[in-house]
Order: structure tokens, then sequence, then C-alpha cells
């Protein structure tokens, strides 16, 4: 009598518990990258060899969704091969990407909290790095208003180094203490634009010479910008983007980035997906000539996905580099063939200068020449099917004399140039290729 009321209850069971079970997803990713390095992110000195390696990243990514609520999860381990033993019981690799709740509060509001990526806009500002590896998350709380175009988002996060007794001095580097954010896009037609304001409060701590506090107080630095600007004219996209930022990082802040862009696209085969895409454009950020002690005139691009600007050598930018510096102008003239759905070939160029004066080693009142250098970037992709692609690049960089005194890495060689290759295991993602823009 129990068998025969197992057998009929256990269809039941089934087809009561299946519409749950469809709620959960389970994906991942896995990345894999060769690089050589000959003066990627920093000039390298005639007498270094370069430097050559393969990491990955390994994501597992799983979310529970209903009407009521969305519970997101992703564990990531981070390595390079060889960094650790073959037989190990254990290592420090594994971490947490994102783990976050988002609640349904009525037709159109939602609130995210947790662990979450800040993606926005063009990347410039807010962007998830997902060129690195690692990527980057933040401890946040989100509320979301969005209704066909209109998009308003609030947010703030409030950071500790843990779950102290007392005291609330904030000691992690590179991270904010307090956050606020503003963001409202919208688009009508052809026309697509966005505002942000950012407030960021950094824990500022002075010492004296045995090591002991004698200020601790919080900095706040606002970044105030159009993120998005653009127009679509037939196959013509006009684009820009403008920040400003003000309050105070030591000195007081003014600094901003402007940029202008015009992106034509030509429809070789439409039908065959043959498209080539031609993208001209300025870019500058504000900088600080040494000369100049009153106030911080240097722009940060705090966190965003800088690989995607100003050269993929990652000289300006990106990871620290050139910032509270004289600043960037960047010309570039970028073309993308896409042979088909599945290959693309990309060749930028980039003509940099400083947007401050630079002074010599010696301090001379003449300033140096402004020009810092060009650079080359060739970039390939090929999509083999829905979850696998191969993308790879090469790119070259020619300094000049005002580049290597900035560097200050001694004397240089004269061919500075890197070159990788990633295979790319996505297979529920539509980005099928990493810090490539355009």
């Amino acid at each position: 009598m129990k068998n025969r009321l197992f057998l009929i209850l256990l269809p039941l069971c089934y087809f009561s518990i299946s519409p749950l079970l469809a709620q959960f997803t389970v994906d991942g990713q896995l990345i894999q990258r060769a690089e050589y390095r000959n003066g990627y992110s920093r000039l390298i000195n005639s007498a270094d060899n370069p430097a050559g390696f393969i990491a990955q990243r390994a994501r597992i990514q799983a979310s529970y969704v209903s009407d009521a609520v969305t519970i997101y999860m992703s564990l990531q381990d981070i390595r390079t091969w060889g960094n650790t033993s073959q037989v190990k019981a254990s290592d420090n690799l594994l971490s947490v990407h994102e783990a976050y709740a988002e609640l349904s509060l009525g037709e159109f509001w939602k609130a995210k909290l947790g662990r979450q990526e800040l993606n926005y806009d063009n990347f410039r500002f807010l962007g998830n790095l997902d060129w690195a590896l690692q990527g980057r998350a933040h401890d946040f709380a989100l509320v979301k208003y969005e209704k066909n175009e209109h998009k308003l988002h609030l947010g703030a996060g409030y950071n500790q180094d843990g779950q102290n007794l007392s005291g609330n001095l904030f000691t992690v580097p590179n991270q904010y203490k307090f956050a606020q954010l503003a963001r409202y896009e919208n688009r009508w037609d052809n026309f697509q634009f966005s505002f942000l304001f950012w407030n960021d409060g950094r824990q500022f701590i002075e010492r004296n010479n045995l090591g002991e506090i004698i200020l601790a107080e919080t900095q706040f630095r606002q970044t105030i910008g159009i993120p998005t600007l653009k127009y679509q004219v037939g196959n013509t996209l006009f684009s820009g983007f403008y920040y400003q930022q003000l309050g105070k990082w030591g000195n007081p802040v003014s600094a901003f980035d402007i940029n202008l862009q015009v992106t034509q696209t030509f429809d070789f085969d439409a039908a065959e997906g043959k498209i080539f895409r031609l993208a001209g454009g300025f870019e500058m950020l504000s900088g600080t000539s040494s000369e100049d002690h009153s106030k911080n005139r240097s722009f940060s691009p705090l966190y965003g996905t800088n690989h995607l600007y100003n050269g993929y050598m990652d000289l300006f930018y990106v990871g620290g580099t050139h910032e509270n510096n004289v600043g960037l102008k960047d010309y570039y003239l970028k073309g993308r063939m896409t042979f088909s759905p599945r290959f693309f070939m990309q060749l930028d160029g980039h003509w940099f200068n400083s947007q401050a004066e630079v002074l010599s080693l010696n301090q001379n009142t003449d300033p140096m020449d402004s020009h810092l250098g060009k650079e080359l970037d060739l970039s390939l992709g090929y999509v083999f099917n829905d979850a696998i692609s191969l993308q790879g690049g090469y790119s070259q960089f020619f300094a000049t004399e005002t580049m290597e005194r900035i560097q200050n890495n001694g004397s240089l060689k004269a061919s500075q140039n890197w070159a990788y290759l990633m295979l790319i295991v996505r297979p529920t993602m539509k980005n099928k290729f990493i810090g490539i823009l355009l």
C-alpha cells in the first residue's frame, strides 16, 4: 500500500516543484589570457626583460528569480598558472564577486541591496572593470525607477574595516567610506542622454614622525556629469560626455573630462554582416602642473573600466597610472571591419599630449614638449559558437622624451609593446568579447 501511494504522489510532487526549480539558474564563465608585456602599464627600462604569463578567471553564477525578488550570487577564482603548488590543501584565490537581492517595490520600482556591479553609460566613470580578471563590485544599496525610457537610480554605500566595537576609522586603501549616487537617463527618438551625480567620501589621515594619527577626517569629492550624449543621423552617430569634479582631496579639487566623437557606419553587405565602422574623436582630462600647488586639477575616472580608453597598453588611468598628474589630450582614430557576425578586426591610433605643463627633472622654468607619444592597437576576435570565442591583440607605443620624464623609469627600451591572446567561454552571455569599445 505504501509503495503504491509513493508511486501516485511522485508525479504530483514533480509537477508541483518543477515551476519552482525552473526559477533557479546556474551558469558560469571561464576566461584564460596569455600576455606578453614589454612596456604594458609602465614603459619598460632598457635593462629589464619582458614578462610573460597565463592568467584566468573562473566564475560560477547562480540566481533565483520570482515576481517579488531576485537573488543573485557569483563566485570567482582568479589565478595565474603556476602561482600555487600542484599539491595544496587550500589557497586564497576564491572570492565572492557579487551577492545581492533585488526586491520588487511596485510596477516601476525596485531596490537592489548587496555586493553588485555598478555599470553605467560608457563605463568611463562607473564600470564593472570586466577587462581586469577580478572585475569590480560595490557594497551598495540602489533604488531604481524605470518606466519606458525614463530611468532614475538613487544609491548609497557605507564602508567599514570590520564589525568593530568602537571607532569608525576606515583604512582600506583606494576605497570610499561614503558614496551617494543619483543618475537619470532618457531617450527621445534618435537622441539619448544621461545625468550623473556622485559624491565620494574618503578617509583622510595624517600621521606624525612616530606614526601617530594627528588628523583623521572624511574629505568629499563630487563628480557631476553628462556621461551619455548621443544623436543618431542615419549611419552617423555624434556622441560625447562631460564630467566636472570638485570638492576636496588633499587640496581643493577643480578638474574635468570631456570627449567628442563621430562614428560612421558603412554597410557593405548587411545580409552577410559585413560592416565597417570608423570613429574619430578627442578626449581631454585635466591635469595639474608641478608649479600649481593651490588646487588639484587632475581628473580621476574613479571607478571606470579605463582599459577601454586612451590605448590598450594601459599607460593612462588604469590601476593608478597617470593619476594626480599632468592630465591628457588624446586624439584618436578607430576603424573596425566586421567580416561576419563571427569575425572582426580593429585598428586604433592614438596621439597623446599632456594637458598641463611638464617641467624637466631639473625644474627649468621652460616646459617640455607636451607630446607624450603615439600608440597603435590591433585587435581581432572570432566567435566559434554560442559559448566560445577567441580574442587577441598587439599594441605598440612610441614614447617621447616627455613621456620618459613622466614615467621616471630610467633609460627606456626603443621598442615598447604588448600582446595577448584570450579564450572566452561564456555560454549564456551576449558580450562575447572583452575590453573592445567601438
